[in-house]
Order: C-alpha cells, then structure tokens, then sequence
C-alpha cells in the first residue's frame, strides 16, 4: 500500500525543526515510507517551489548532519496548498492532490483540532487512511472525549497514531527490554523490593521563544500529563504476552487507570515560575518579562507531582513526577530507588540502598551499589556500573513517523490512555486555578522553588 504524508499546518514550527528533518533521517535510511509522497498545507501564499526554498533552509538548519543531497531529494519532492484547514471545500481540493492512500498528520495549535477533525468528516477519507495528532491532545477530559468521538466517526482507532515522541526515545524503548528481557529485573520490579520511583525532566533552557504555545500550556500540561505520564506507564505495567498495537497501548492504558491522583494537593504538588537569573553563564530574564508572556495567566514553568498505584504490584509505592524550566542543570532520568536491606551486618554503616537510573538524552543506564572496599575490605563504598546506550539510527520523530507510515500505531497513545492522563491531572489543575497550592517563585539557575522534591 503506498501512503501520502498530508501535513496540516505545513509551514509551521513543528514542520520545519521536526517533521522535515526527521524526513529527512527516514530517507537517509531508507527505511518503510521512505519515499512517500509528502503535501503540505497551510496558510502561506506558496506554490511548490517557494514552499521547497522554505523547507530547503529547514533542513539546512535543522537536519545538517544529513547528507544534502538526501535533504535535496526529499525538498524536490515536496508539493504545497494553500488551504483553510477548517474548511472542508478547501481540505478536499488539497486532498485531491494526494495519489497514495493519505495520512493526515495534524501538526497544528490543538485549538484547531476539533473543527479540523469535523471538517475532514465532511471530507470523508478513503479505507485504509490514518489520523496522526500531535500533543497536547485537548485542553482537558472533555475536550479529549470530543476530540476522541470525532476520531472514531472518521477511522478505526487503530489508524489514529496520537503522537508522543518520548515513547520513541532509547531509554524510554529499553525499558521494555530492561524490564522484559531479563529475569534479574522484573521479580524485583514491585512494592515489596522498590521504595519510591521518581520520573524527573529538568531543563536548563528558558522559554526560548514559545511563549505563543507555553504561556497557554505550562508544565503540567506541556510535559506531565502526556510524556512522563507515558514512562510511568511504561515503568508500573504489567507484563504484555506482545509488544504491538493492541496489546501495549492496552497494558499501558490498564496501569494508567489505576493511578490514583493527589489526595493532599499542597502536600503533593508543586507548582512554581521562574524569576530573573543566570544558566550557564547565559543571563535569562524572568518568565512574566520574556515577549508574548501575560504574567496574569499565573503560568508555572515548575510542576511537580506525587501519586500512587492502587494494584497489588504498586501500593503504597509514590511516584513523583517533576519538570522545569531554567534550572540550574539538566536532569533527564527515571530512577527507581529501591529499599534498605532487611539486615545489614557491617555494624552502624547505614549506606543508601541501590538505585537504577535511565538517564534521557544522553540515553544511559545505571545501576548504583554498595561493594566492599579496596582498604579496609569490612568498609562500604559506593560503586556505579554504568552503560552508555548506542545513538539510534533515527531520532524520535523519525522513528515515529517510519512506523506510522509503515500503518504501525504500537508506539501510539491509545483513546483510553489519553482519557486517563487527564483524569489524574485535572484535580491538579482545578486545584491550581483555585489557588490551593501557591505559585512559588525560583531564580533562574538554581534548584526549583524551596517545595520542590
């Protein structure tokens, strides 16, 4: 079957430093779909050529490592409509042109999905097309339902491919492997063995320009509720008899509806907004001064959550999740810290019990433990069996996109896990519009506000 890649908001930042690019890895490749036709729509008073000087200085910025000739191959063969993608006259004039079965990739604001996705109604789309959507998929539960509802009027759920690259990335992949394909992992993988698991995405970079998509997002929204929520699905799930498109979204999906949310909010979250300082030499302004930002919003560029699992594998186990902005370093790992021994015959010598850490960008794994020492052989020392993991063929969005033009949604998020992400963070967010937990202040450069974990 021979797919067409139509990209809805062709001409858009996530076209430009993402999907082209990752384009342009695919083609490097030659993986499946290396080759599809691909027909962007947007706004712009293109035709082809002026679109394909756009994409060719996208690619120059954003994919140099590839060679350009591929990054020429695939710019040649870029076609261009200028469309109102909420119009169902002009979505089937663009269609029109497309001559392979069609996946229609929503890389638009998600203030548009929904009359977007009606509008295709009124389109219709042949057998065999698939929807992809980007993140945030909606504002809320309800906006989820609808946009859900609209979905499955159009095609099947399993040609919906919801997109989230995290569920692409090295680590977040291996820990299928980690967990699944190693007998000395997974009987310790439960509340009897781990005491805590902390799932932390900390960025040293400020808001860099995105204040038209942020200062409407925020943390909890731009990174809990869809990514991390998705490693600690992948952390706490069950052991699938499969790994493919049924199977795992389902697993996923199960451990997800089992995630109880905060039940004290000021104890369990922790929100918190950037002031003025200085990150690795470079001087960052406060949030509320940076362009685009309307500081009566009261947007967090801090969020920070504790849960727990009711099942018999989890309870009792807290999970915490936590991202920010500007801090004062990267710290990008899932880390299961498990328990103290029950007895540890080396007198008062109380060392910290093992950790295994799978760091994000670099991807890496390692496993924390207490040996003896090389003096005195009855001492304690700390000892890190570390392993730094091969670079993928593909970036995340490459990988991605091989699958989905391959008609591969196992990487996708499924109707019921997009559901459930927001019935564990929209207590928090209700709780945060009330002001119940207060907006804490945090210089540039530095650990987070005084709360954080």
């Amino acid at each position: 079957m021979r797919r067409s890649l139509a990209v809805l908001g062709g001409s858009g930042d996530l076209t430009g430093r993402l999907l082209l690019p990752s384009l342009a890895h695919l083609l490097a490749t030659g993986g499946p779909g290396a080759t599809a036709e691909v027909l962007a729509v947007s706004q712009q008073e293109w035709d082809d050529v002026a679109y394909r000087d756009w994409a060719r200085d996208q690619l120059a910025t954003h994919a140099a490592d590839v060679d350009e000739q591929v990054r020429e191959r695939l710019a040649a063969g870029l076609q261009h409509v200028q469309g109102d993608v909420t119009s169902a006259e002009q979505l089937r004039a663009a269609l029109d042109r497309v001559t392979g079965v069609p996946v229609v990739y929503l890389a638009l604001p998600n203030t548009i999905f929904l009359p977007t996705l009606e509008a295709l109604v009124d389109v219709g789309l042949p057998e065999g097309a698939q929807i992809v959507v980007e993140k945030p998929f909606g504002r809320d539960g309800a906006d989820a339902r609808a946009l859900n509802e609209v979905l499955h009027r159009l095609v099947p759920e399993r040609a919906v491919f919801r997109i989230d690259h995290f569920l692409a990335m090295q680590t977040a992949l291996n820990i299928l492997g980690l967990r699944f394909a190693n007998r000395l992992i997974e009987p310790v993988w439960n509340a009897t063995h781990v005491e805590r698991v902390e799932i932390v995405f900390d960025e040293t970079l400020g808001l860099e320009g995105r204040a038209g998509y942020y200062d409407t997002a925020g943390a909890l929204r731009d990174m809990l509720q869809n990514h991390l929520l998705q490693l600690l699905a992948l952390v706490a799930m069950e052991p699938p008899h499969a790994i493919d498109d049924t199977t795992l979204p389902a697993h996923k999906a199960d451990v997800l509806r089992a995630v109880r949310p905060p039940s004290d909010m000021a104890r369990d979250t922790v929100r918190g907004r950037y002031t003025g300082g200085t990150v690795d030499g470079r001087r960052l302004p406060s949030y509320v001064e940076e362009e685009g930002v309307d500081p009566s919003r009261g947007t967090e560029t801090y969020a920070e959550f504790t849960v727990t699992i009711d099942n018999w594998r989890w309870a009792g186990v807290p999970f915490r999740l936590r991202t920010g902005k500007a801090l004062g370093t990267d710290r990008r790992e899932i880390a299961v810290h498990f328990r103290p021994v029950p007895h540890l015959p080396f007198g008062d010598r109380q060392p910290e019990p093992g950790v295994l850490r799978m760091h994000l960008e670099p991807d890496s794994i390692a496993l924390e433990l207490n040996l003896n020492g090389a003096g005195d052989p009855f001492d304690l020392e700390r000892h890190v069996l570390e392993t730094q993991l091969p670079p993928p063929e593909l970036p995340a969005y490459g990988i991605l996109l091989r699958e989905l033009l391959a008609g591969d949604t196992t990487l996708s998020i499924s109707d019921d896990e997009a559901e459930e992400s927001w019935r564990i963070v929209e207590p928090i967010l209700s709780a945060w519009v009330a002001d119940e937990v207060p907006l804490q202040d945090y210089p540039a450069g530095s650990a987070g506000p005084a709360a954080a974990g």
